[in-house]
């Protein structure tokens, strides 16, 4: 058997929910210092707020429009030993009076800088990264050349990267996922709820190797005069796992997908087709009507919307992975297919040592 290097997920992806009063408020209790804070309000119509540590402090970008990086209250003040600050809201974003929110939280920590390379002029980056956990943030400059490739240090091939244009002309999202990179070429949108472009202006028709990926020459990836941010993920056993499958239409009985851990956090988008949400699911957040603390999971917010928690198709979170529970378009529909993102705690640790789900 193959054990997971991370005998506890708490250690680098953690989720906390609050309730504002609208002061200044430090959450703890993360178990780590996160890197990126990805807050949303679960009660309102309030955009995404996408805090990460190599920007800095009081800036954020959202999931669900395409404005570049905004300076405001309400944002994450500081980046904490076990959490975070949010400061005092005025403007209606993180932490506003009277509204609940679930932060998700991920933590990198080994930072440095570096040049980029591939064609064209090379440009500064600065970056935070866990190989442990999988995952790094890159602040990077474009250089509007087609094969420009950015250092990730993931020391792993990346199965899921997500870039935002930081400055001058809003541009959208872009997203690489190995479930739908072939070719390499297909791109994604996070701020829509279409399926895949494939242009080689977003991703240069190049797998993403173990230490770059390569960009095209389009101002949503690569503008010479302007910055960008990419999040970058690869799977780790017993921690995360990101992949696709094919829709079954099959109710109640639907699709198990396979992860090896017990799901703490699981995003499915559908591919193949327009109209299907990024639906992100976590067990922090309450279960379905029943109210009873047990499966089926039906409360999702949706990555490219700015609306509140509302009730969407139920799926069951297992201890080595989680099954569709019901049809719909959003997650289940024949023939389709779908990407999944999910973070979570096997249920044995490193070395053989058990550990508990969580």
């Amino acid at each position: 058997m193959a054990y997971t290097t991370i005998n506890k997920q708490a250690s680098y992806f953690n989720i906390n929910t609050f309730s504002s009063n609208g002061s200044q408020t430090s959450q703890t209790g993360l178990g780590f210092q996160p890197d990126l804070v990805w807050n949303k309000s679960r009660s309102a119509i309030n955009s995404h707020v996408i805090c990460n540590s190599v920007s800095g402090t009081g800036k954020f970008i959202a999931s669900n429009n395409n404005d570049s990086e905004t300076t405001a209250t309400g944002t994450v003040s500081s980046f904490d030993a076990d959490g975070f600050t949010l400061s005092a809201d005025s403007g209606g974003y993180g932490n506003t009076n009277g509204r609940t929110y679930v932060n998700w939280c991920w933590k990198a920590g080994t930072t440095g800088s570096g040049t980029t390379t591939g064609s064209g002029t090379g440009k500064a980056y600065t970056y935070s990264v866990n190989t442990t956990a999988g995952f790094s943030i890159i602040k990077y400059g474009g250089n509007s050349t087609n094969g420009h490739t950015i250092p990730h240090h993931l020391g792993a091939v990346p199965e899921w990267i997500v870039i935002k244009k930081l400055d001058g002309v809003a541009k959208d999202w872009r997203v690489y996922h190995k479930g739908i990179a072939s070719p390499n070429t297909r791109a994604m949108r996070l701020n829509s709820n279409d399926y895949y472009n494939t242009d080689t202006a977003y991703w240069y028709d190049t797998a993403p190797s173990s230490t770059v990926f390569t960009i095209g020459d389009s101002d949503e990836v690569n503008n010479g005069s302007q910055q960008y941010i990419a999040y970058c993920w690869t799977s780790k056993t017993g921690y995360s796992k990101f992949g696709h499958y094919i829709g079954s239409n099959a109710g109640s009985d639907g699709n198990f997908i396979y992860t090896g851990f017990k799901p703490a956090y699981v995003i499915v988008k559908l591919a193949s087709h327009s109209g299907g949400s990024w639906n992100i699911k976590d067990i922090k957040r309450d279960y379905d009507e029943l109210g009873d603390g047990a499966n089926p999971i039906d409360n999702q917010l949706r990555a490219e919307a700015n609306s509140g928690e509302s009730n969407g198709e139920d799926i069951d979170l297992l201890s080595n992975g989680f099954k569709i529970k019901e049809n719909g378009l959003n997650i289940q529909d024949s023939g389709y297919r779908y990407i999944y993102m999910a973070f979570g705690q096997s249920l044995v640790g490193s070395n053989n040592v058990p550990c508990t789900a969580r």
